[in-house]
């Protein structure tokens, strides 16, 4: 079976809305730019609570990252929550933990308030460690979550091979607040809300032109503007255009998933079987899931459009061999690849330009719960003015040097490793 460019969720969510293009003028309080996990988010929390609204896209809700995610719903950031604290201060250290703990029961908030069919799972998430070193920081950052009275376990022998499915990890760091979601369909689900909270979504309407016209912001795509007392920047790794210096303040970064035809239901129960996502503790992570349809994907931090599908399959079953050398020789379906903003401290940074005028880069992967808790976040600060609502303070925006360096280097550092998996130099 040839390996085919597609992305899985867009083949699993056939009901999505294609809204028309912008045309002709539009008065509204808030104009979000960008229909994916935050600008959703946000737009739905701001409908909420009596603004009127209107979304522009410059293609699909859900066509950038929010749309090629993994899908699974995580609490905290990647780093470690005392490192979080210590590098932020202890008080909006603490409440950048508190919030983003929170961030999977705010997901689930609104997958259940909206009734949004995204095949969530709630059985929470495995972090598997791949080496002595990976399970000594699964240690750590179980005690540190303990501490702040997280329901997370350390699983190791007997339970963690139970609960991989495979006998090549020594521990997993279960997260019982986590999950999975098709995030496409969780991304349709927010547009369809706000759409029904009587929010106005355009489609293919890229912003060419932001500037201030007196008490108003117009935002003004090729076809029609938009005139807003208020603006969210929420494109995040997929700003386009030079009307806004956000893509300045973070550097191109991809990740790369590979779909497993659907396996057969004995064989799909054998690979995580309590319906847990995961993911690994190497400096180049992978991924491992299973979707409804009992497919196994695979993901790993690479562009996949730059290498050939002969490449892919063969990293595919690389890993697939390795983890679960049990499997019959398994059928690669389709790959996809989506673009994430990298910081070099891997912490998100919240902007305000100018008054009434706030913007987000830098989830760096984390992008479903980090993205809903930030859309909220903005709402919540447009509405009241209160900073108190925001995660972490506003920072001033400071261009990034060597930023194309920096992708070049990083895709080069991920092509070698796959590479090494790939001739079972490592794996």
């Amino acid at each position: 079976m040839p390996l085919r460019e597609e992305c899985l969720w867009e083949k699993l969510t056939p009901q999505r809305p294609d809204n028309s293009a912008l045309k002709g003028e539009v008065r509204v309080d808030v104009c979000v730019i960008g229909a994916g996990f935050t600008g959703l988010s946000a737009a739905v929390h701001l409908l909420e609570q009596g603004k009127s609204v209107c979304v522009l896209e410059a293609h699909r809700a859900g066509h950038g990252g929010s749309g090629r995610n993994v899908g699974l719903v995580n609490a905290g950031m990647w780093i470690p929550p005392d490192e979080i604290e210590a590098g932020f201060g202890e008080a909006v250290g603490s409440q950048l933990n508190r919030m983003l703990g929170a961030a999977p029961s705010l997901v689930f908030s609104l997958v259940d308030r909206y009734d949004i069919d995204c095949q969530l799972r709630r059985e929470g998430t495995l972090h598997m460690a791949h080496n002595a070193r990976g399970e000594a920081d699964l240690r750590s950052r179980e005690q540190q979550w303990k501490r702040r009275g997280a329901p997370v376990e350390l699983l190791t022998g007997q339970a963690c091979e139970q609960a991989t499915g495979t006998k090549k990890i020594a521990a997993a760091l279960l997260d019982r607040r986590a999950g999975t979601i098709n995030p496409m369909a969780y991304t349709t689900g927010l547009a369809k809300a706000a759409i029904g909270l009587g929010g106005q979504l355009f489609d293919h309407s890229p912003v060419i032109r932001l500037e201030r016209q007196g008490q108003r912001w117009s935002v003004q795509t090729a076809q029609g503007s938009v005139l807003a007392e208020q603006v969210v920047i929420a494109s995040n790794a997929y700003t386009e255009g030079d009307w806004t210096e956000l893509r300045r303040n973070f550097f191109p970064g991809y990740y790369y998933q590979v779909a497993s035809v659907p396996l057969t239901e004995e064989a799909a129960q054998q690979i995580l079987p309590g319906g847990q996502g995961s993911w690994d503790t190497r400096q180049v992570l992978s991924s491992i899931r299973r979707d409804k349809d009992g497919r196994l994907l695979l993901g790993s931090l690479g562009n996949g459009n730059q290498k050939p599908t002969w490449f892919l399959k063969a990293w595919a079953d690389r890993v697939q061999q390795h983890y679960f050398p049990y499997l019959k020789p398994v059928e690669w379906e389709c790959t996809w690849t989506g673009c994430i903003a990298f910081t070099p401290d891997h912490l998100m940074r919240l902007f305000e330009p100018a008054p009434g005028l706030v913007a987000v880069t830098g989830y760096n992967g984390r992008g479903v719960t980090t993205g809903t808790v930030v859309g909220k976040a903005f709402a919540d600060y447009l509405c009241n003015g209160d900073p108190q609502a925001l995660p972490i303070p506003f920072a001033a925006m400071q261009p990034l040097a060597g930023a194309g360096l920096r992708s070049c280097l990083y895709e080069a550092g991920f092509s070698l490793y796959h590479a090494g998996q790939c001739l079972r130099i490592v794996i």
